[in-house]
């Protein structure tokens, strides 16, 4: 379902952060959102910062290495020759910092023997705040024009757009803040300055930030809290994505008829016996039971679906996959996404 404020420009938008509460689906709504990029004919490169390696368990591909690797085509799109590719990147921590060593500072083989004796864990581990900074450091790098051959990226290369699966909605101001997470720790020098670049592109028109939810009262109520968070540190904020969503097959009469008990139970048994299904008392009223659960299940669904509509953010809606999501599934809901307008 797309609603009225759905109607936004995306295209002049480079880097789309993925967030949202866990267990909404936004690595699922990442890597679907990459493919509907790639399906209009754009490069894009898909990177996560959690160490789950959740993008090669979605894609089915092998535990992805600190290097960008083509992992699947966008959706043909007609009128369109080519459509793009999506690339992916596992970024680590220690990997982002031996390459800014290895890239800027000539630090090949001293940056791993740095490695070797634990000091870059250490470091990273006794200030959070630089984990974060080398984490988004590296996204940043790989949205410059320009880029330079790297660790990563053998041949520096450039992508249309970047998909960043971030951390939850509860630390996403957090991670995405590095200045202030520095502020006690680099006055000035080199980190403090890769901070302040960072920012740059992260308050900029080049980014958004997308909130995955479902439709249920905590998630929807940490989207709301997330948005205003974002919004007072001045991060631009892009779609609410509600991830989950149930088939919506029943008309309100036919809820309503469910909820207030007054279903022709007659009618059941004879549409069931012309299926060829057996009909007595106890069948119908466990149909009946399960269609109770699923009209206040709705209910509930329509209310934070309201909810969300007062955001003050466009929203769209991905569907609950009957088969759960594999390969098939991510096109599936990257279709969704094309159709609705984010792309």
């Amino acid at each position: 379902m797309r609603t009225e404020k759905a109607e936004a420009d995306w295209s002049r938008v480079q880097l789309h952060i993925v967030t949202g509460k866990g267990g909404t689906g936004k690595s699922t709504v990442a890597a679907a959102l990459a493919l509907s990029l790639a399906s209009q004919g754009r490069n894009v490169l898909l990177c996560e910062v959690e160490g789950r390696q959740g993008i090669a368990q979605m894609f089915d591909v092998e535990p992805l290495p600190y290097e960008e690797r083509k992992i699947a085509t966008g959706l043909p799109t007609p009128g369109q020759a080519t459509p793009g590719s999506v690339f992916a990147l596992h970024i680590d921590a220690e990997s982002a910092l031996l390459e800014y060593l290895a890239m800027y500072y000539k630090l090949g083989r001293a940056g791993r023997a740095l490695d070797k004796f634990g000091v870059i864990d250490f470091a990273t581990t006794i200030a959070p705040g630089v984990r974060d900074v080398l984490l988004t450091g590296k996204v940043y790098e790989a949205a410059k024009e320009g880029r330079k051959k790297g660790t990563s990226s053998k041949q520096g290369a450039h992508y249309d757009a970047i998909v960043l699966d971030a951390p939850p909605t509860g630390r996403i101001t957090q991670f995405l803040g590095v200045n202030s997470e520095l502020a006690g720790l680099a006055k000035v020098g080199p980190i403090k300055g890769q901070a302040d670049t960072v920012m740059t592109l992260f308050r900029s028109p080049r980014t958004r930030v997308h909130l995955v939810t479902v439709l249920e009262e905590m998630p929807v109520q940490e989207t709301a809290d997330g948005i205003a968070e974002l919004r007072a540190a001045e991060l631009p904020v892009g779609a609410v994505i509600v991830n989950l969503v149930r088939p919506q097959d029943l008309t309100p009469e036919q809820l309503s008829a469910i909820r207030e008990d007054t279903v022709d139970r007659e009618r059941i048994a004879a549409d069931l016996l012309q299926a060829g299904i057996g009909a007595d008392d106890e069948l119908i009223e466990s149909l009946l039971t399960e269609a109770r659960d699923h009209a206040e299940r709705r209910a509930l669904e329509d209310s934070q679906r309201r909810v969300v509509e007062q955001l003050d953010a466009p929203s769209f809606e991905l569907p609950r996959l009957a088969g759960g999501v594999d390969l098939g599934g991510l096109y599936e809901l990257a279709g969704a996404l094309r159709e609705q307008g984010l792309r």
